[in-house]
């Protein structure tokens, strides 16, 4: 008889309190944006809170590949501690949007490889990935611009994000949008750009929220600076 590990019974008993977390309603709403999962984030996050930081249970969380478990392992691991070709393929494995983001944002933006993480998925050709780079470039762009060439960026974005798929136009709009933002210098350039590519100029948007579309965004966001 094969004896259970401390470990594994850690993961059995998790894995066991995400399955009472499921709700069908929220599964339905989640997969309608991509994510398989049907966790409450808030009892997700309560979750974590009392999980703690456990970085060996957060890898064999992510290795289960279910998502809810994959985006808990994202709250409860140490970002500092992972490798970048370990982050690499952990990036090309989280194939829902929601896993995606938060290991971008909680995890690779606070590791010390993302500078070459962000450069080499940036010219990957897998858009998904790309997106990713595109993303850590954004942050660039609003807190370490230093060394970042913005017109180069803009001439990329001018050129590639009309026919770029979903999640990398996505990005690409993001940062096109923080350039603006930020730099004065290049708003103008920023905004044209918006006006004639016209990606997420009709996208449906809540009362009280910014719309994505670039000039729109970029106008706003100065507005209320102004406003500060």
């Amino acid at each position: 008889m094969t004896q259970t590990t401390p470990a594994e019974t850690a993961v059995a008993e998790v894995m066991a309190e995400l399955a009472g977390l499921e709700d069908p309603k929220i599964r339905e709403v989640n997969e309608k944006h991509g994510d398989d999962h049907g966790v409450n984030l808030g009892k997700l996050r309560a979750l974590a809170k009392r999980l703690k930081t456990q970085q060996e249970l957060a890898r064999r969380l992510w290795a289960t590949g279910d998502t809810a478990a994959r985006l808990l392992a994202l709250l409860i691991c140490r970002p500092k501690a992972f490798e970048g070709a370990e982050l690499d393929v952990m990036l090309r494995e989280a194939r829902t949007p929601k896993v995606h983001d938060w290991l971008v944002n909680y995890v690779v933006k606070k590791n010390p490889h993302a500078e070459e993480l962000r450069l080499a998925w940036s010219a990957d050709p897998d858009p998904v990935v790309a997106s990713a780079g595109w993303a850590l470039t954004t942050e660039r762009v609003a807190k370490k611009p230093e060394d970042l060439h913005l017109t180069e960026l803009l001439d990329a974005i001018e050129t590639e994000m009309k026919t770029a798929p979903d999640r990398l136009q996505w990005a690409m709009n993001h940062c096109l949008a923080q350039i603006g933002i930020e730099h004065a210098e290049h708003r103008a350039r920023a905004i044209a750009i918006g006006e004639r590519l016209e990606v997420l100029k009709d996208y449906p948007t809540s009362p009280g929220c910014t719309s994505p579309f670039a000039p729109i965004w970029i106008n706003e966001m100065v507005r209320r600076q102004h406003q500060e």
